[in-house]
């Protein structure tokens, strides 16, 4: 099942997306925003694309492609994950990657359209929500922008060589 927006579209994951996805969870920069401490091996990642196989209802978590159209050939520009599957309160957190070199063209929010559309029509969520440590801005201003609204703070939630940073919570109601 594709799942399409106005500039993107989500897909499942596919064997193909391995050495996308090795650079992904790789990215030491990226660590602080995803949690990672080590890094993940091929067959780690492998293992990963396998298990998506099953439903969300079982495995309580989703990572979906994101995918567009550039220079006439589909190419993967992200990700974005339902986590914390929670079918009773009906809701789940959300997270998404875009790829340096695509970022800052839409992507990011046409995928989060997307993704609020197969939460509460497939789904049938209530609410999204999501985790982001307070200086990252560009992420802040993309869920701004989304519609997801600040609901808590979680001070010196995440240290850092630099110190401790907050952690904002927002979450969307669908």
């Amino acid at each position: 099942m594709n799942i399409e927006g106005s500039i993107c579209r989500l897909r499942a994951l596919e064997p193909s997306d391995l050495e996308v996805m090795y650079g992904w969870e790789n990215d030491v920069d990226l660590w602080q925003v995803n949690g990672a401490t080590a890094p993940f091996s091929r067959h780690q990642l492998s293992s990963l694309i396998a298990e998506q196989q099953y439903d969300i209802y079982a495995t309580r978590q989703l990572r979906l492609v994101v995918e567009t159209e550039i220079d006439g050939q589909s190419r993967a520009v992200g990700a974005v994950d339902l986590f914390e599957f929670n079918p009773q309160n009906r809701r789940a957190g959300v997270g998404i990657i875009i790829s340096a070199e695509y970022q800052r063209r839409g992507y990011a929010l046409d995928a989060l359209r997307c993704i609020e559309n197969y939460a509460r029509e497939v789904l049938m969520l209530h609410q999204l929500w999501c985790s982001v440590a307070a200086n990252n801005t560009p992420s802040l201003r993309l869920f701004d922008k989304a519609g997801y609204r600040q609901c808590g703070e979680r001070r010196d939630w995440i240290l850092t060589t630099d110190g401790a940073l907050s952690e904002i919570l927002m979450q969307k109601i669908l």
